[in-house]
Parts: C-alpha cells; structure tokens; sequence
C-alpha cells in the first residue's frame, strides 16, 4: 500500500514554542513512527526560517489568512508537491484540491470575538471559509468538538485527543521573588480572562486566614485580565495581599519546578480546549481543583476536585482538602495515574493516520 502523503503545518513549531507548538512537535514525531504516512512539512510566513527539509508557501501568513477568508486563492496543491491531504494544524489550512483537515484545540475567541485580536479574529475567518467548502476539523477534545458543532452546524468534526506534554525533572532553581520556602497554590496560564483567576484570589482569600503560611502563585504572561486580578488582590487584607504573587510569564525551568513543588493546581477555568496543564500536575501527582467546564471534566476526570467556576466557596473548601487532606491527596493521586493511560501520542498518532487515509481515500472516489 502506498503511503498515504500528507502536507503538514510545522509553522508552530517556529518562534518561541506555545502549547500548540508542543502539541504539533508531540503529533509529528508520533506520526513519523506511523507506518504508511509520509509527512510533507511546510509553513506560511515570509519572515520565519523553514525547520530543515519544510517547504514555504510562497505567501505572507497575514496576506493568507486575510485572503483564505474570503477567496479559494493562492491553492497550495503545487507548493506543496500535490499531497493527498493537507493538514493545518493550528486553525488555518490553504485552499486545496486536496482533502483538508484543520486541527482547532479551542472555540474560546471563535466565540468571543470581542476578546480577541486581529491575527485571531483573521484565522477565525479563514477556518470558517475552509469549514464552509468541506474541510473536515479535527478537535483536541470532545468539548471543542461540541463547541465546533455549534459555531459550523454542518461541519464534520472528529474528536482525536491530544496527550501528556513531559514535565521535565525539576533542575535547581531559584525561589520565586517573595515565595520563601512557603507552601503554595499555583496557577499556570496567561492572565486572561477565561482563567477567572480574580475568583481563585477570592478563594485563596476565604481560606488563607486559617493558613498563614500558604501563598498563591500567578504564573503566567500579562494579559486582559490583569487589571481585575490586581483588583481582587486589593480586596483581600494587607497582609493576606502579600501572599498573592504574579511572576510575569515564565520559562520551563520555572514552570517544572513550580509544578514539582506546589500543593495544588488550581484551574478554574470558564472554558477550555484542552488544558495540557490537567496532564502537567497529574504526571508529577500534583493534585488538582478546577472548574467543570469545557474539556476539563473529560481531561481531569476523578483525578480532581471539581466545581462551578463562580462557587467561590466550594472552590475554597477543595482548596483546602487538596492542599491540606492526606486522603484526599491520596486519591487524587491515584485517580491521576489512571487517568494519564487514556491519553497516548501514539494512539493520537493512530487515529490521525486513519482519518488521513479516510479522508485520501473519499477525495479519490
């Protein structure tokens, strides 16, 4: 059998590497282990260098995305020595002869657009446009698939969850500024506001009264939603305020040794796609509490403690048991371990390969 040519967007894993781009390295080495796939690396940028053997669409990424949402032009089939798939794999895929898969990992900014920026607000449309002329998206969760269902109704969507990024082992390193040695809650994620981290300073604030020695960390990059959180820090006493630190964004190193020395994760998210971070804490058996929207009630499982994302006491109160409670953490821990077995690369991996030959297959026929 010949193997199945698929062109494959490596533009994540250009520039400094997000969540998707780890995601898309995690997918593209699994796949090269997958018998009868043959990847055809390309990206869409003039300014960035190609990775080693990956061809470049003879177009600028921000000209693409505003053309690709209103016209079927520039094809990518030629520029990409005539696939038989082609897989965009960070919400935008070229217009092709082709058959088209789009990886989506969130609806958030789909659909609140009043939250999002141009280069989204610009990609939102060029997938709309693909979804419209018959590609097929492939969702990180059974949530996003939802989500995609509701944006794009007649859209085929089929869900291929994602898996485990590695937690690296923790390397020595500085305390964070203002932490000590003290125990600690933390949060990792860009200050936006899905993460409705101004309820979790709430929280922490109900319960750090009874727990001098317990601070909150904010790990992540500034974003829209710093000014509520500086606000919902100004509500708590001065002296519980000091136990609330934001780090600014943060590098792996400290991200692996926040996650190796914490209590608990918190993530009480309104929304989420997928949430690598679920994997992170569960992979190092760092217990969790979390909100139960999204994708985080399929990813968490009984692996931890979950909640509305406006109950601000029941957040508190699993706070405090995760943190605080042997049993608790005991079970939580546990749960973790099997809840990690159901999310593989390698069946990812499996699964993309057997939508890529369903869907070669289809175009010819």
């Amino acid at each position: 059998m010949e193997p199945v040519r698929v062109a494959f967007d490596v533009g994540p894993l250009v520039g400094p590497r997000t969540g998707v781009g780890q995601a898309v390295q995690a997918m593209h080495a699994s796949l090269d282990a997958v018998d009868g796939v043959e990847l055809l690396d390309y990206i869409v940028s003039f300014r960035s260098t190609p990775p080693e053997g990956a061809r470049r669409l003879p177009i600028p990424a921000f000209v693409a995305h505003q053309l690709w949402g209103i016209v079927d032009r520039p094809r990518a089939d030629r520029s990409l020595d005539r696939p038989s798939v082609v897989h965009g794999t960070n919400y935008v895929v070229p217009p092709a002869r082709a058959a088209r898969l789009v990886t989506v990992y969130d609806c958030w900014f789909l659909r609140h657009p009043d939250q999002a920026g141009g280069d989204v607000r610009r990609k939102g449309k060029a997938l709309a446009r693909a979804v419209r002329h018959g590609a097929v998206v492939h969702a990180s969760s059974a949530a996003t698939a939802a989500h995609v269902g509701e944006l794009f109704p007649r859209c085929r969507v089929v869900t291929v969850p994602l898996a485990a990024l590695p937690v690296p082992e923790p390397a020595a390193h500085p305390p964070i500024p203002g932490l000590g040695g003290r125990p600690f809650v933390v949060a990792i994620g860009t200050l936006e506001r899905r993460k409705n981290l101004p309820v979790l300073v709430d929280a922490f604030g109900l319960i750090a009264a009874e727990r001098r020695g317990l601070s909150l960390v904010l790990a992540g990059a500034p974003s829209d939603d710093r000014p509520a959180i500086e606000a919902a820090i100004d509500r708590l006493d001065p002296e519980t305020a000091t136990r609330v630190l934001l780090t600014g964004r943060i590098d792996e190193a400290t991200r692996a040794w926040l996650l190796h020395h914490a209590l608990v994760l918190a993530y009480p998210s309104l929304d989420e796609g997928f949430g690598f971070p679920l994997l992170d804490a569960m992979q190092v058996g760092l217990p969790i509490v979390a909100s139960d929207r999204g994708s985080i009630p399929e990813v968490c499982g009984a692996a931890g403690l979950l909640g509305a994302p406006d109950d601000i006491a029941r957040l508190a109160e699993n706070l405090a048991a995760a943190a605080f409670d042997d049993a608790v953490r005991a079970d939580l821990a546990a749960a973790a371990a099997t809840q990690l077995e159901r999310f593989s690369w390698a069946r990812c991996a499996g699964d993309l390969a057997a939508l890529y030959r369903d869907l070669a297959g289809e175009a010819r026929s």
